[in-house]
């Protein structure tokens, strides 16, 4: 037996560490400001459609029927003002006091542009009002027909200005405006709708709304509306949609 053989096995040598991988960057959720955004956006939308497509086939001289849909016109409107009115005296100042200076001038120019964009919202709005206030009155076919244009003009306008917004000035307030900047903003926003509008609208909000969404729009209401809406606030606006949709919501 040579001496070779009696020799211990080489120890193996442990192999060089690999480059680390570089880490995987992770999406930063969206914040509460542009969620709320989104979530508003969605709804309106889709209402807008909604009365335009139903108004069609409505009945003329049924004044039940008009009265339901011209009344939630009406409130579709004033939703979409007030928000226009929140987002102009509070969301936008406070996105500009926490840009970073060297984004100001990029945030500044794009409140411009909304700035200008949602003054023709608000003005067709009202036109929508003054059109659904005369279909109320005459009850007949032909300002049913000048509603459902109406409404479909305006859900026309909405879809270019809030795809603009949503593309660029909610990323500028994912990437300044934190939570805690968002606050004083849902304190001092007050719609004066009524209780049951205020249930109504919550029902709309969370119609299309993805899980998470409608986890955070429920955990951030005071504790006795979520209470409302698990008792009667569901059921009642199920009977709402089905009066304004003859079906009843998707989900």
């Amino acid at each position: 037996m040579t001496a070779t053989a009696v020799l211990p096995p080489a120890v193996p040598l442990p192999r060089r560490p690999a480059d680390p991988a570089p880490p995987v960057a992770t999406p930063r959720a969206p914040g509460r400001a542009a969620t709320y955004q989104r979530v508003l956006h969605q709804l309106v939308r889709r209402e807008l459609r909604t009365l335009a497509d139903v108004a069609t086939w409505a009945p003329d001289g049924e004044c039940a029927r008009t009265g339901t849909l011209t009344r939630h016109a009406g409130l579709v409107a004033r939703l979409l003002l007030h928000h226009h009115a929140v987002e102009r005296d509070a969301v936008w100042p406070a996105l500009l006091h926490s840009a970073p200076e060297g984004a100001r001038p990029a945030v500044a120019a794009a409140v411009a542009g909304w700035t200008s964009s949602c003054a023709r919202i608000d003005a067709a709005l009202r036109d929508l009002d003054t059109a659904a206030r005369q279909w109320a009155c005459s009850g007949s076919g032909r300002a049913r027909e000048a509603f459902a244009r109406a409404c479909r003009r305006l859900a026309d306008d909405v879809d270019a200005q809030t795809a603009e917004e949503e593309a660029i000035l909610l990323p500028l307030l994912d990437a300044h405006l934190t939570d805690a900047g968002w606050a004083p903003v849902v304190r001092t926003a007050r719609c004066g709708l009524s209780g049951r509008e205020q249930l109504l609208v919550l029902g709309l909000a969370l119609e299309d709304c993805s899980a998470a969404d409608r986890a955070r729009l429920l955990g951030g209401l005071p504790r006795g509306r979520r209470l409302a809406w698990r008792l009667w606030g569901g059921g009642r606006y199920r009977a709402a949609v089905v009066r304004l949709r003859g079906a009843p919501p998707a989900a």
